[in-house]
Formats: C-alpha cells, structure tokens, sequence
C-alpha cells in the first residue's frame, strides 16, 4: 500500500474527501440525498450494463428482447424492474436534492458553480431518461418519441433539419432507435464523469447547512466519517425498503400501460403522455397554444433554475430565517406538483386554463418574486454562528443549554 501511496495517492485522495472531510455538525437528513443519488447512478449503471447484453436494438426485435429478458434470461425480470422503477426513484431524490438546495439556499455565493452543474446533471437525467423511455419500443415509447422529438420543428430555419437528424430518416425508425441507443448507454458515463465536478466543487466551497452560515470554528464541523456516512447509510437504507416494495410489489405501477403493446405507427394512443417526472414542464409546454413558445417556455423552465444565485437577491440563505420566501416557496413546490397532475390529463377545458395560472406562477416565482423579496423582505436574525442556532433550537425543544464553564482562580 506504500509502495502504490507514493506512485497514486488514491488512499489519501479517500481519505480526504470522504473520511476526515470536515462537515458542518447540524446537518439534517435533507443532505442524505446527495449519497442516494451517488447509490442510484451506481445501481443503474449496473443493472444497465446488464440488461444491455441482452437488448436487440432493432425496431423488429427491440419488443421481442425485452419480452425475453423478461421471460428467459435468470432474474432478468428483477433486472429490468430495478432498472425500470429505479429510473423513477432516481428522479424522486433529484427533485427533493433540488427542493432541498432551494430551500435553504444551497445555489448562493460562493456554491454558484456547484449549483449550475446540479443543473446541467439535472439536463442530463432527463435527456438519459427520454431516450431510456424509447428502448423497450412500444406504443407510449414510440409516440412519445415521435412527439417530443417534433418539438424541435418549432426552431426557426433549422428544426426541421434537427428533427430528421435525430430520426435518422422522414419518421421514427430503425436508425432512430439505434441512435437512442447509443446515447442511453453513454450518457450516464457523461453523468458519472460531471457527478465528480460536482463532488469537487462541493468539496472546494464545503456543504451548505440549515442556518446557511459558514462554519466558523473547529467545534463546528464533524469529520465526515462517521458521522455522516452513518446518517448517509441509514437513509439510503430506508430509501432501499420503499424501492425494493415497489420493484417485488408494484413494478408496473408506475409505467404506462400503453407499452406493453408493441409499436405501431398506425395505431395513435387516446392520451400520448411521457413519464411522471415530466409531466410538469409538459404541463407547461401544453399551456401554450403557440408551439415556439411552448418549446421555449419548456427549455426556459429548467434552464432558468442555473440563474438562481442571481435572480435571488436577499443575502440571507435560509428559508428558516425568510417566512416570506418560505410560504411562496412552499406555493411553488406545490404549482409544481399541480402542473405534474395536470400534465397527465387530456389538455382540454380547465385543465388548460390551471395549467397556464399554474405556469404564469412557475415563472413569476424566479423572474419577479425572488427579485422583489430581496428588497422588501423582513428576515429573522440571524445566529452569530452554527453553534448558537444549535443550542437555540435545544432550548426552543424543550431542553436546556448547558451552563458556561466557571471562571478558574
């Protein structure tokens, strides 16, 4: 081990990073996401990896493998179930990583980088996810595709020329399949490889915490091992029991009943809807009767989470100490979950009408209320430090602080 420490130093790069890290001592639960993600990546590569020796790419024989890998290949149900309903848990924890981040303003100076590359692997997922939906080549996977790639008609001059190059051809195919294919199998390598910039820059500015003030003396950090590894561990544990009842209990409970008909082109589903964890941003692109403006308030609706540590102007990170940002927080995570319902309804009459109240809210929360409430909001004082918030919070519990330290002599 000292002969291989001196040539590459992988042992103390862990040792560094994971063990000795210095973590701020009041960290909640909320931060266990990240380490879960970390988990769910590792589990879809693999399972992936898998299921990717067995799948026929080939728009003949792409249903029919997936019927056998289902049927014939040893546990490649188990497989495909994981993979298949870990893809949803995947984006469960993304989006309560997000909510977290938001809440108590983990986007602010000096994390701005870390955050935009939350967001780029945010971009990622959802491109790695779309093109993942497609594979298994039944009928919610190709008009799906169909429809979502369409979107890209709406740029002016060049969304035609997009749109076949992405088919490969004049209509969803063969070569479009294979093209899905290769970018499914590759993309997560993409992720994995921005997941460390991510765990870098984090590492670089150190985590964020409940009070959003920086650690300020040594009493005020842990080092990350044991601490918050035991924390990490017995989350995703937790996370593992809800998502092993879903794999052996409800496996298709979450997947669309339309695809476990094979595809056929002549034949139109009465309701083409993607999966659940975009049905927001396709509430909001239904919203829009112009299809220009629909694509561009879809981009914009994920693309404008990157400008946050500018579009948020109050100098106070924690939502505990901001009750008015708290409460329209609160109403936006709540217009997201609305627009997520709405975006699996038939777009007609007051489904259209509380989609566009519901996205006319998504955005004025970022471009008008995070500006304003920098300039009129009253916030809470602030703690001098992590230590005093934490001894305030055991009095408020009902417990007491300790008493200072005699004077000696």
């Amino acid at each position: 081990m000292k002969w291989l420490e001196r040539r590459l130093p992988v042992g103390a790069l862990v040792h560094s990073s994971f063990v000795v890290y210095p973590t701020p001592r009041n960290l909640n639960y909320w931060w266990a996401f990240g380490a879960i993600l970390t988990f769910m990546l590792g589990v879809q590569i693999v399972t992936g990896i898998v299921l990717a020796m067995h799948y026929v790419p080939h728009v003949d024989f792409a249903f029919d493998s997936v019927e056998r890998i289902m049927r014939d290949v040893n546990y490649g149900w188990l497989l495909r179930y994981i993979h298949a309903t870990g893809a949803s848990f995947f984006f469960v924890a993304v989006y309560i990583h997000i909510a977290r981040g938001m809440y108590y303003g983990s986007y602010k100076d000096p994390r701005e980088v870390l955050w935009i590359l939350g967001v780029i692997l945010f971009l990622l997922m959802i491109a790695t996810g779309f093109v993942g939906c497609v594979l298994p080549w039944g009928q919610m996977s190709f008009w799906a595709a169909t429809v979502i790639t369409n979107l890209f008609s709406a740029i002016p001059v060049i969304g035609s020329s997009i749109v076949t190059w992405l088919w490969g051809g004049f209509a969803v195919g063969d070569p479009t399949l294979n093209r899905f294919y290769s970018l499914h199998y590759l993309l997560p390598f993409v992720i994995t490889g921005v997941v460390v910039l991510h765990i870098w820059a984090l590492h670089v500015v150190g985590q964020n915490n409940p009070t959003g003030i920086e650690p300020k003396t040594d009493k005020e950090v842990v080092a990350f091992t044991p601490y918050a590894t035991i924390k990490d561990g017995f989350l995703i544990g937790v996370f593992c029991i809800v998502f092993a009842w879903f794999v052996f209990y409800i496996p298709n409970y979450l997947l669309s009943p339309d695809n476990f008909e094979r595809a056929n082109p002549e034949q139109t589903p009465t309701h083409i809807v993607p999966e659940w964890y975009y049905l927001p941003f396709y509430a909001i692109l239904r919203g829009i009767p112009n299809k220009l403006l629909g694509v561009t308030a879809l981009a914009a609706s994920i693309i404008v989470l990157a400008f946050m540590p500018w579009l948020d102007t109050s100098q106070v990170r924690s939502a505990n100490y901001r009750p008015m940002y708290r409460q329209f927080l609160f109403i936006f995570f709540a217009a997201v979950i609305g627009l997520g319902y709405l975006g699996s309804q038939e777009p007609t009459g007051g489904y259209v009408i509380a989609a566009r109240i519901l996205s006319t809210y998504y955005f004025a929360f970022f471009f008008v209320i995070l500006p304003l409430l920098g300039l009129f909001e009253k916030t809470k004082p602030l703690p001098n430090s992590i230590s005093e918030s934490v001894l305030r919070d055991r009095v408020s519990a009902g417990g007491s602080a300790p008493s200072p330290p005699r004077a000696q002599g």
